[in-house]
């Protein structure tokens, strides 16, 4: 199972808001939701929020 609860961790860590991420940054909204339903994205997604949250993927995602 996949669980995207790191990055709302780190997203609070860097004092980034999802707000920030749709508005700021173009990301995609729908794409925010899947992530909190903590449904597949691609690894082109998992890069975007490496980049903006200056991160690995071990800081966005984890498989439990």
């Amino acid at each position: 199972m996949i669980s995207y609860e790191p990055l709302w961790e780190t997203m609070k860590r860097k004092k980034i808001t999802t707000y920030a991420l749709i508005n700021k940054y173009g990301f995609d909204a729908h794409t925010l939701n899947d992530l909190k339903h903590n449904k597949s994205v691609t690894a082109n997604t998992l890069e975007t929020l490496c980049k903006i949250l200056n991160c690995t993927a071990n800081d966005v995602i984890e498989f439990l």
